[in-house]
């Protein structure tokens, strides 16, 4: 029995009709679903039936930042966020919602949708995105990198490297110019992290001539290109994403942060063919990436390595600088908070100028301004984290495989937390504040909080302190009162034109 071409033509027509139904009935119905699973929880606005709530976003930028606060205002615990007609994110915004993801070690969400997705080309499976058993062996092999032991050394570095940044400042204190505190201090956490971590020198600080290192100019390109793609669901396809001028531009600084990493790391495996590891006194981050191993034996491949390399020096730079440069704001504006941590550095030191390691405890009041800083700037606006099993917040149950998004940032501003929440008071991180006031465990956590906390707090805030204090004991530092600060909201917290102010030699 033939079969005329006309009627498998039509066969296959019919198929086709029936898989194309199938599919958008699947998709009805799992949208329904969706709608049901979420209605019970709170919405920032009326939702489109194709942009979520995506329309009800101004420009990146101050507007964002205030509109974002003025829905923690209204929300303050928790709210679902559309992105598109599919994409539901559940948003915490205070320390008690926020604290019930953050005590566990639940992944970060790198699948389709996940606003960590698209840095996976950048910084790959390191510390920071990878999930699971992944995560836990990385972060055991990892954390004898950040022992006291090994951050103690560390000291001499932080000091060698404010002394290149305090003469840096000084040309601008001799002619009475402002200078721009982003691109000074990330050039000087750049030069911290690479010689504490990787013993890698270099002369990022000694060449600044008007513009930022371009290693940190790279990283401020990615992580703008990341946020503006996290925000637009037509770039999160590959295929369109890389043929748009932001995905070329996010793809060609990647390939230069990735040449220098692999340049540390071959530097690094030069010296090791011919010096003996196991007679170094102190290990540095990347002599421990190289030589740790499982129990069984078994190292991190070259991949792992230039993962974890890539991780770091983005960590360890680009957050610190955020976070100093807007301490460095904040005390530029309030002259007596500034004059209280002069007084109690000129306390500490003396006649000295170098930080020693035991002085670093001495600074109570800095510490305060330091943290204040961070909760009113938080060098990290939001996390994510994607459920594995179903989760209960406030009543509502939420089923595994949802992204949440921890906005540090709205738990620092909380009106129901914080009182008078946009002024800058360190007398809040006071030991008599903090005894007397009860409070919520998880409401200042600028470094995250729980197992998948920063690994390198403690380094960190041992750089700030020390930097603080070599530039505080130096000059008496004013805003420039001609320059505006506007706030952009990306992977890290930065000033869309800079931060500019005056130094003067006290």
């Amino acid at each position: 029995m033939s079969v005329s071409p006309g009627s498998v033509t039509a066969t296959l027509l019919v198929g086709l009709v029936v898989y194309i139904l199938t599919v958008v009935l699947r998709e009805i119905i799992r949208f329904i679903n969706l709608r049901k699973t979420f209605s019970g929880l709170p919405e920032p606005g009326k939702r489109h039936w194709l942009y979520g709530h995506l329309h009800l976003l101004p420009e990146p930028g101050e507007k964002l930042i205030r509109w974002a606060q003025e829905t923690t205002g209204r929300l303050p615990r928790i709210y679902c966020f559309w992105t598109g007609p599919f994409r539901p994110s559940v948003m915490l915004n205070h320390p008690e919602t926020a604290s019930v993801l953050l005590k566990t070690a639940e992944p970060k969400p790198v699948q389709w949708g996940g606003a960590y997705r698209h840095a996976l080309p950048w910084l790959g499976e390191g510390l920071l995105l990878a999930g699971g058993a992944k995560w836990a062996r990385s972060r055991r092999l990892l954390t004898p990198a950040f022992h006291f032991d090994i951050l103690r050394p560390y000291q001499n570095i932080y000091n060698e490297a404010a002394d290149l940044l305090l003469a840096n400042i000084d040309k601008y204190a001799a002619t009475g110019d402002s200078f721009e505190v982003f691109q000074l201090i990330s050039a000087y956490t750049l030069d911290v992290m690479l010689r504490c971590a990787f013993s890698y020198e270099t002369d990022c600080q000694k060449n600044i001539s008007g513009e930022s290192h371009p290693y940190c100019k790279a990283v401020g390109i990615i992580s703008k290109c990341w946020a503006a793609r996290s925000r637009s669901p037509w770039l999160f396809p590959d295929t369109i994403f890389y043929l748009t001028s932001i995905g070329r531009e996010f793809s060609k600084n990647c390939d230069y942060v990735h040449k220098v990493a692999d340049d540390i790391i071959k530097a690094r495996r030069k010296v090791l063919e011919t010096e003996d590891i196991s007679k170094k006194k102190c290990l540095d981050f990347l002599d421990i990436l190289l030589t740790a191993k499982d129990d069984d034996g078994k190292g991190l491949t070259e991949q792992e390595i230039r993962n974890e390399v890539d991780t770091f020096l983005f960590e360890g730079h680009d957050t610190t600088a955020s976070a100093i440069s807007w301490i460095l704001y904040s005390l530029s504006k309030e002259k007596d908070y500034q004059n209280k941590c002069q007084e109690e550095v000129d306390s500490v030191l003396r006649n000295n100028n170098f930080v020693k390691w035991d002085d670093l405890s001495k600074f109570e009041y800095l510490t305060m301004c330091i943290k204040e800083g961070m909760r009113l700037h938080s060098p990290v606006p939001f996390i994510q984290r994607r459920s594995t099993k179903e989760v209960e917040i406030d009543g509502h149950r939420i089923p595994p495989g949802t992204n949440f998004s921890i906005s540090l940032s709205s738990v620092h501003i909380n009106p129901t937390v914080w009182k008078e929440p946009n002024k800058y008071d360190p007398e809040r991180f006071s030991k008599e504040n903090i005894m007397n006031n009860k409070g919520y465990t998880y409401s200042f956590v600028p470094f995250s909080a729980g197992p998948r906390n920063c690994i390198g707090q403690n380094f960190a805030m041992n750089e700030e302190k020390t930097v603080l204090t070599r530039i505080l004991k130096r000059y008496e530092l004013t805003v420039d009162p001609d320059h505006t600060v506007e706030r952009i909201g990306a992977a890290v917290r930065r000033a869309k034109n800079g931060i500019k102010m005056f130094a003067k030699r006290r």
